[in-house]
């Protein structure tokens, strides 16, 4: 449903907060679990990935893979949360 949902609307709809001021990719950081984990990755290969590689941003994908990579692979909430941060401001 997720992949069907990221194909359908446009990227910038996961920047946008809810009532709390939070994005859906913070619920995913914070509470984390294999089934998280997956969606987020999901949603994080269309956000910063799939589109980017349309318009041929070769270079910029390869800073972003490790990022991602590191993220996911991040079992410690607070400094997933860094890292999230960190990954979205580029």
């Amino acid at each position: 449903l997720l992949e069907v949902l990221l194909d359908k609307f446009p990227y910038y709809v996961l920047g946008w907060k809810d009532a709390n001021g939070k994005l859906a990719m913070d619920y995913l950081v914070t509470n984390w679990t294999g089934e998280n984990k997956i969606l987020l990755q999901l949603a994080l290969e269309s956000w910063m990935y799939s589109r980017l590689e349309r318009w041929c941003a070769k270079p910029w994908r390869t800073v972003m893979i490790p990022l991602v990579n590191t993220l996911l692979d991040e079992d410690d909430k607070d400094r997933r949360t860094t890292v999230f941060v960190e990954t979205c401001s580029i």
